[in-house]
């Protein structure tokens, strides 16, 4: 039985989304329907699906759940936060400018300000090697990491979802994709991991680009923006704001120090809408 699902295409500094409302639409997607929605040449095309849901604890406002293009459900995107904060005011599904929604990875709370502008508070860092997950003996702000025939000096962190953090002199010519999928799949880490590459200009500004699990290389990627500052913070190298230079825009990252949440600001576009036949 075919059936269509209405959609909005979405994207945050151009990391893209396609976005469904599961609350006024039924949607039950298998990980091959993902994989072909996702795609660029035969599908509707992004990075990551975002599904709008009713909350399991109904002291939240949403759950939120999202498939990266292969398929695999994750914890956590901080661009498709803000994309989500947007599309439930838009599609009239709050008036709420404070909003708590549940992610895999655990609640999050967006607050939508002006210009199209969303502050995502994301959450306290995980930094135990065992709550990344990451295969370590002992907590440590930088661990070797051997790929190929070099060895990487990588901080190791989760946002929800798990990150590796490589400092580079240039990220234009750093190898990414050469380096990205090695890291990816790194035994060390049991669940697979996004590697990000990061070139610091000064203590409260640094250019990045991101391999992320299950997708490649995106535009940008929010939570690996935000394990970014928390590893050149942890590393005595960046101060407690930041701004972060990734491929498809700008993101605002603000984090304290062990204990305090992370807090990342940025915008949130729609592009279309539309329907598909499943």
């Amino acid at each position: 039985m075919t059936t269509r699902l209405r959609f909005t295409k979405m994207h945050g500094i151009g990391n893209d989304f396609v976005v469904f409302d599961g609350i006024n639409q039924e949607v039950n997607l298998t990980a091959e329907q993902v994989r072909k929605i996702s795609d660029r040449r035969f599908g509707i095309g992004c990075d990551q699906l975002l599904v709008v849901e009713v909350p399991q604890n109904p002291e939240n406002d949403f759950r939120y759940r999202i498939y990266n293009y292969d398929g695999s459900e994750v914890e956590n995107c901080g661009n498709g936060a803000r994309c989500f904060a947007k599309f439930v005011r838009d599609k009239k599904l709050t008036g709420k400018t404070e909003i708590n929604v549940e992610t895999l990875g655990g609640n999050l709370t967006l607050h939508a300000i002006a210009n199209n502008q969303v502050r995502v508070d994301m959450g306290v860092p995980i930094l135990e090697p065992a709550a990344i997950p990451f295969n370590a003996q002992t907590r440590s702000t930088s661990y070797e990491l051997p790929v190929a025939d070099q060895i990487l000096d990588i901080s190791a962190v989760s946002m929800g979802n798990p990150h590796a953090v490589t400092i580079v002199e240039n990220v234009d010519t750093t190898p990414v994709e050469n380096i990205g999928p090695l890291v990816e799949a790194h035994t060390l880490f049991p669940n697979k991991v996004n590697a990000g590459f990061m070139a610091i200009r000064s203590n409260n500004e640094i250019d990045l680009r991101v391999y992320e699990r299950g997708v490649g290389e995106t535009l940008a990627c929010g939570t690996g923006a935000c394990a970014a500052v928390v590893a050149g913070h942890l590393r005595g190298l960046l101060e407690s704001t930041v701004t972060v230079h990734l491929r498809g825009g700008d993101l605002r990252i603000e984090w304290q120090g062990e204990g305090h949440s992370v807090y990342m600001t940025g915008p949130a576009t729609t592009t279309y809408q539309g329907q598909v036949k499943i």
